[in-house]
This record gives C-alpha cells, structure tokens and sequence, in this order.
C-alpha cells in the first residue's frame, strides 16, 4: 500500500504515525517498516500516546473519511478502498474548500511530487546507514529475565543468570553495528552482533522473529 501511494505522491519527508503495532513506540525500537520508511528518508514521528489534539489534521481527516466514506456499508476491502479513493478525489479536487475553489486548483504544484518514488528504484534509493544513524542515537532498557537472557525484535541473547532481574541498557554501535548491552552504571556487559539489521531483511519486513502459532495462542 505504501508504494502505491509513494509512486503516486512520491517520497514525504515525514510520516506522523499512532503508537503500537505496526510503528511501535517512541520509547522502544522501532519496528521493521518504520526501519523500511527511515532507510527511504523519511522521518518517523510518533504521536505522544493519548494526546489526539496532537495531531489534529490527522484525526480531522480520519473523521471525515469515516463519515464520507461510510465503512459499515462496504461489502469488503476493495469497496472500501473505492470509496475511500472518491473521497480523496472529492476532497482534493471538487470541494470548493478555499474560497470556492477546490484545493488542486489553489495549490496545483501540491500534485507534483517532491520526490518522486520508482519501487524499482527502491534497493538504490534505500540506505542501510540512515538506519544505522538513527539506531546510535537511540537508548533502550530491558530486564534480564530469571533465566539471564535479553531480547530484541524477538530474538534472545543470554547475559547469564549472574544478571536476572537487572535493567540493562542497550545500544546500538553503529560503526561495528553491534548491539552494545551495558548495566546501569555504564559498564559494557556484552556485545552482539546485529545480524538480523541487514538491508535484504529490512527490505522484506523480516527482522523481527516471527513467533508460531503455539506462541500466539
């Protein structure tokens, strides 16, 4: 879906997204298609949880597809989505919002793209080491479970049982692009490879470990 759109609008600079699945959380990693859309350039900002008078424009326009758009009368997702493209198409190009005209004809260059987006372009437009910048500035905090282990993106990595029940922080090396664990006082504990952040699993939204459906229920 966001290719689609990508292809059509091309590139934004920003996405402002809710908190939980699919995006995360600002507080923790971000997870595979943030990582994908950060690769592109283009900035993840997380709405601060329960605040929706935050993003105001946003909740605006979900109302308003809500109420045009009139989902409980789609048969299925793909009259949802027609419906959803009429009132697009409305919005921007018919309703006379600005002074009786509609806002293409006020602001024409708005359907010009900015940066225009090709998905076959995609492996040399994407860049492993915007991923790799953003991660070093981050810092994350786990508790070491009572068997000694951390994990990250659902993958586990013993510390030893010397360490169960501490908080531990965890950084990202970007120059080693290690995975850096250090205990509260800023001693290093352990390092781990971060193999799972390359750009081919990134790409195809598999960095995180995909748990059975055992696991889930």
């Amino acid at each position: 879906m966001f290719r689609r759109v990508f292809t059509a609008w091309g590139l934004p600079q920003a996405i402002r997204v809710d908190n939980g699945y699919p995006w995360g959380t600002p507080r923790d990693l971000p997870t595979e298609l943030a990582l994908w859309l950060i690769g592109l350039g283009v900035a993840v900002l997380w709405n601060p949880p329960a605040q929706p008078r935050e993003n105001p424009k946003v909740e605006r326009c979900q109302g308003l597809a809500d109420a045009w758009a009139e989902p409980h009368t789609c048969a299925g997702p793909e009259q949802l989505r027609d419906h959803l493209d009429w009132t697009g198409r409305i919005q921007r190009q018919e309703y006379p919002s600005i002074q009786g005209a509609s806002r293409v004809e006020r602001f024409p260059n708005l359907t010009m793209p900015r940066c225009p987006y090709d998905p076959s372009r995609e492996p040399a437009l994407w860049a492993l080491s915007r991923v790799d910048q953003w991660l070093t500035q981050g810092i994350w905090v786990r508790r070491v479970s009572q068997t000694g282990v951390i994990s990250r993106y659902g993958h586990r990595r013993s510390l030893g049982r010397v360490y169960r029940g501490q908080e531990v922080v965890v950084r990202f090396d970007g120059a080693h692009r290690y995975w850096v664990v250090s205990n509260d006082e800023g001693e290093p504990l352990a390092q781990f490879l971060a193999w799972e952040l390359t750009q081919e699993r990134i790409l195809g939204l598999a960095v995180g470990r995909k748990r059975s459906q055992r696991q889930k229920s």
